[in-house]
């Protein structure tokens, strides 16, 4: 099969989707690899590792696109790039189509194939092309959280730390999937009050025989606990996440009034939509803006601030799914593998994956 690899064009996205041993291994089985020229540079990846790895060098995204039968990416295609997708290419990459319902739209009104990581499945449930980049994101999200609560950040001032004689500062994580696990195992390490809110108690009684109950608190999630949540917070991490659809509201406008001001607001969902009512996509050039007093960071590619990690981590576990499609066809290895064609989202102008479909109306 010929893949193509495109330059990531999202602001301050150096991922890439194949790193150069993956091209190497793809190659080595008898696949034909397009890397798009300088697409791997910034994070040590350049046009002469590829090469020797047995990749072409394609010197702009419309020969990427043009020559290949299947894309390989990490982030969604943007408007500039619909123009080169068609209905005899697959696309592999997320897609986070119910996140952005009028592109999406537009995406699907080109006939691409497009197989989304988000929506991947494994035999337990787990959606292990999402893990990496939630496990990511998840870390991430208190690191900034922390910085953006620096005063000069337009935040309260305060850190979130362990000083002798004085009280804790108080994390709370909305949503104790991967991402906010992360963020919960991020916040206990850095002697935070952690006030974790989910809406499976069986989820809280894991957590609680993983955490312990010092310093920490498990509540229940309904609007009128997440609401007195936050209010005592200064951190707060949403990591809502519904397999297709987007992220439910949890965090509506009103409850800003009974926060204080200069707290943080860290949207790890906003891929999904964001699962703040008051939350808009944000890039990493200009990550956060202000509401009612509180801040909220909202960047669509967290995971982007890593690349070379992000990169690595993602590759280990898209590449055997990559060489299926390859090796089989796409066809085939959709019709072999249950959990992989849970990853198909839309074909012929179609959405296929019920989730997608229930939350784009269609």
């Amino acid at each position: 099969m010929i893949i193509g690899v495109p330059a990531e064009v999202k602001n301050n996205e150096n991922r890439i989707g194949l790193t150069p041993d993956s091209v190497k291994h793809l190659s080595g089985i008898g696949n034909e690899i397009l890397v798009q020229d300088g697409a791997g540079t910034n994070i040590g990846f350049t046009n002469d590792l590829y090469i020797n790895a047995g990749a072409k060098i394609l010197k702009n995204a419309e020969e990427i696109y043009k020559s290949s039968e299947m894309i390989v990416k990490v982030k969604e295609p943007t408007p500039d790039e619909y123009r080169f997708l068609r209905s005899d290419l697959t696309l592999f990459t997320y897609l986070h189509l119910a996140g952005d319902p009028e592109n999406a739209k537009k995406i699907i009104d080109t006939g691409v194939t497009g197989i989304a990581y988000e929506t991947v499945t494994a035999s337990d449930g787990s959606m292990p092309l999402l893990a990496p980049m939630s496990t990511i994101a998840g870390q991430l999200a208190f690191t900034v959280g922390s910085y953006h609560l620096l005063k000069f950040n337009k935040g309260k001032g305060v850190m979130i730390g362990h000083l002798e004689n004085i009280e804790p500062r108080t994390v709370t994580v909305i949503g104790a999937g991967v991402a906010g696990t992360q963020s919960i195992l991020k916040s206990v390490e850095n002697k935070a009050f952690v006030q974790v809110v989910d809406s499976s108690e069986i989820k809280l009684n894991e957590l609680r025989s993983t955490f312990g109950d010092e310093n920490i608190k498990y509540i229940l999630s309904t609007p009128e606990s997440i609401r007195e949540s936050i209010s005592k917070s200064d951190l707060v991490i949403g990591s809502v996440y519904v397999v297709g659809k987007e992220a439910p509201k949890v965090v509506t406008k009103d409850m800003l009034s009974s926060m204080s001001p200069g707290t943080v607001m860290v949207d790890v969902s906003i891929d999904q939509g964001g699962c703040f009512e008051t939350s808009k996509p944000t890039t990493h050039d200009n990550p956060t803006f202000i509401k009612d007093d509180i801040v909220h960071y909202c960047v669509t590619n967290m995971p982007g601030a890593v690349p070379l990690t992000a990169t690595q981590a993602l590759n280990k576990v898209t590449l055997p799914f990559i060489e299926s499609l390859a090796n089989k066809g796409i066809s085939n290895a959709l019709e072999e593998d249950e959990h992989l064609r849970n990853g198909l989202n839309i074909k012929d102008g179609l959405i296929t994956h019920p989730g997608v479909k229930e939350a784009l109306g269609s």
